[in-house]
């Protein structure tokens, strides 16, 4: 069983890009739309990043029928062979977990080729700055707009609106995916999680030489690195792709393989989750706290309107946001946002298991904060908040 990368194109007038994929026969296709904003770009450079971009979106249709041979048609220096094998597996640990998968059953990527030396880019001293409407991603830019750095804004989606909290810091470049889903429904096969965030790196890194900026930065944390599960010794990681080494991989990818004089990375990097949910709501909070949201249900799934953000209140994300901040909000704050006080649902206690490691529940797969940490915001809501049903049970 063979994936195939064909090819990937870009037509400088309207700012898309094509990436052609073939699995067993069946041809599936991607297109980006990328903003030109008629700025001249190093063009050497951007066909580098173009290039990544091509091979981390394959992902998304790689996982349709997984297999560990692919054909890339392009020699490959040995650390990007490494780097693209870890995200065919340690970034699709998730879908390989939910689809009875182990490591031998994911691409591997060989390379042996000596890649020459890039040269500087042609980038002017700018920040494009990846927002999503989440805490993290506002609080990086709040951070980056305080700095006085001269920035943009750029929002990645698959969706046709955009969350209007993002207009509070200028108006942003909106990059739109469009997955090839006819093709996916068609071939049928295996589905789940993909690494998204070096997905919208990539695509972040690509819209960044368009308009000649020389940093991209992600609002990430330091997040990722307990695991959910093992298969053997691949270690199963909703978010890997956030993880220090993961962050790390990608830096060096970008410095030999792009352009040494752009980089990639986060104000956010040393910071814990509960330390950036306690940063957002001293510096933040005030501003948007009534117009964020970290959930995905309500918010972030293909084809929803997110103009305006909302909270579900019945998954592992609104679980997560809501314990990350009851030490630090105040409880009649949080129930404007979620209606109820989350602590006293009982279709919440499951998740609140897995998330603070009680009776042997698995950690939810979403981007959540370590049980270490969730704990402690726990033990130390502050008043008004309820009890759990199961508070009886030991936290540790």
């Amino acid at each position: 069983m063979s994936f195939k990368f064909l090819d990937y194109s870009f037509d400088k007038n309207t700012g898309e890009a094509v990436f052609n994929y073939q699995s067993e026969g069946d041809l599936l296709t991607e297109k980006v739309q990328f903003k030109i904003e008629g700025e001249s770009y190093d063009e050497a450079a951007f066909d580098k990043a173009l290039f990544f971009a091509f091979v981390v979106i394959g992902t998304s249709y790689y996982k349709a029928r997984a297999g560990q041979e692919v054909e890339l048609g392009a020699m490959l220096d040995s650390a990007q062979a490494n780097f693209f094998t870890k995200i065919y597996q340690e970034g699709l640990s998730q879908f390989a977990f939910e689809n009875g998968l182990t490591r031998d059953n994911l691409a591997r990527f060989a390379g042996s080729f000596e890649v020459p030396a890039v040269e500087p880019a042609r980038l002017a001293n700018k920040t494009l700055v990846t927002v999503s409407g989440g805490k993290d991603s506002l609080l990086a830019a709040e951070m980056i707009r305080e700095s006085g750095a001269n920035y943009r804004v750029v929002y990645i989606t698959a969706q046709e609106s955009y969350p209007q909290i993002i207009d509070k810091f200028g108006e942003p470049i909106i990059v739109r995916r469009l997955i090839d889903k006819d093709g996916l429904k068609r071939i049928g096969g295996m589905n789940g999680h993909v690494p998204v965030t070096i997905i919208n790196e990539a695509i972040a890194l690509t819209q960044a030489i368009l308009i000649n900026a020389n940093h991209v930065e992600f609002g990430i944390g330091e997040e990722g690195i307990e695991p959910h599960a093992f298969i053997g010794d691949l270690p199963v990681n909703h978010q890997w792709s956030k993880t220090p080494e993961a962050q790390n991989l990608m830096q060096e990818y970008v410095k030999r393989f792009i352009a040494p004089n752009l980089t990639i990375g986060s104000v956010l990097s040393k910071y814990s989750e509960l330390a950036i949910a306690e940063m957002f709501a001293k510096k933040c909070w005030n501003k948007y706290g009534m117009e964020f949201s970290s959930c995905n249900v309500a918010n972030y799934k293909q084809d929803a309107n997110n103009r305006v953000l909302k909270w579900c209140g019945k998954c592992a994300k609104c679980a997560n946001s809501y314990l990350l901040f009851a030490p630090f909000i105040p409880f009649n704050e949080q129930e404007k946002i979620f209606g109820h006080d989350l602590f006293s649902d009982p279709e919440m206690a499951e998740i609140f298991k897995g998330l603070l490691g009680v009776d042997g529940v698995m950690k939810p797969f979403e981007c959540v904060a370590s049980t270490d940490e969730l704990r402690w915001a726990y033990q130390n809501r502050l008043p008004w908040y309820g009890e759990l049903p199961f508070i009886k049970k030991s936290l540790g």
